[in-house]
């Protein structure tokens, strides 16, 4: 079976939720201000049985353990240098709030409620593949506390490794990896359980992004450059980059290279709305950036697939 077969129906299923939460929002089976309430399920609920359940699935292996920490720090590496590359490239416009912006929100996508399912599909048979999602976004989160809100405030006491450490992927990693490495597991029932939470993920994050498109102006929304100019770096240029930086390295698989270039196409990531809301710093273009390349993403990800 070709991944076009796989992503897809997939992608096309992300729209139709997305649909669902617009469509019940304005039928006003739900209101916009369920949303926050729903994400809160989702990070501290949904996201972490899907992570733990993740590694539970992996029997201890040293080699697969050395793959995981090697994908962690790739895709660590890889954020940096593409943050740092931008960071040069738009140095004289950073008075501008939109560019710092931009610099480091490019790299920051939705690998887990998104990434992680679309990985597991295309490779059913290679449980590993969700444990490289998992580590992607606790290497995301380095970058988010330190580099991302520096740039955003422009202030160092900002950056926090306790911050980018004490938040529930984090947390739930830690708390993890010491039953992966004792190869402790518990049981199937318990197992199901967490995934059928898990795959909650995809649809609950999606009809959310369908209830804040449902209180936006569409108009202003579709007509705001800087969401197309965010989304063409986040779901285009980044995961282009990031397969092009490991393509030829040696000693890495196929399928490594592969999840590399498929996280790294999901699109924007909620933490960027979050950020912006929190330290009051472009909210709008954070926003439409999500939604628009949440949108279009369907149409992106089998299109970087084409480089496989």
């Amino acid at each position: 079976m070709s991944y076009f077969s796989i992503v897809i129906p997939y992608v096309l299923w992300m729209l139709v939720y997305i649909l669902m939460g617009y469509g019940a929002t304005r039928l006003h089976w739900a209101e916009t201000g369920h949303a926050r309430s729903i994400s809160g399920l989702l990070v501290y609920i949904c996201a972490p049985a899907m992570f733990f359940n993740a590694f539970q699935r992996l029997t201890y292996d040293p080699a697969d353990f050395r793959r995981i920490a090697l994908f962690f720090m790739t895709t660590l590496i890889i954020q940096f240098l593409v943050v740092g590359g931008l960071c040069l490239l738009l140095r004289r416009r950073f008075d501008d709030a939109r560019y710092r912006f931009l610099s480091f929100a490019t790299v920051l996508g939705n690998v887990g409620f998104l990434g992680l399912p679309l990985v597991t599909a295309m490779f059913p048979d290679q449980p590993i593949v969700a444990c490289y999602s998992t580590v992607y976004a606790l290497s995301m989160n380095l970058v988010v506390f330190t580099v991302g809100v520096y740039l955003i405030t422009r202030d160092k006491r900002y950056m926090s490794l306790k911050a980018a450490v004490l938040n529930p992927t984090s947390l739930t990693i830690l708390f993890t990896l010491p039953f992966y490495l004792l190869d402790v597991h518990l049981p199937v029932a318990i197992l199901d359980n967490l995934a059928l939470l898990g795959k909650m993920t995809t649809p609950l994050c999606m009809m959310v992004l369908g209830m804040r498109l449902a209180s936006v102006d569409l108009k202003a929304l579709f007509t705001r450059p800087y969401a197309y100019v965010g989304s063409a770096l986040k779901l285009i240029a980044y995961p282009l980059i990031a397969y092009l930086l490991v393509y030829f390295l040696p000693g890495l698989d196929g399928t490594f290279k592969t999840c590399v270039l498929v996280l790294s196409a999901a699109p924007s990531a909620a933490i960027i709305l979050n950020l912006a809301e929190l330290h009051r710093c472009e909210q709008e273009n954070a926003a439409s950036t999500l939604l628009v390349s949440s949108i279009l993403c369907a149409f992106t990800i089998p299109l970087v697939l084409l480089v496989l």
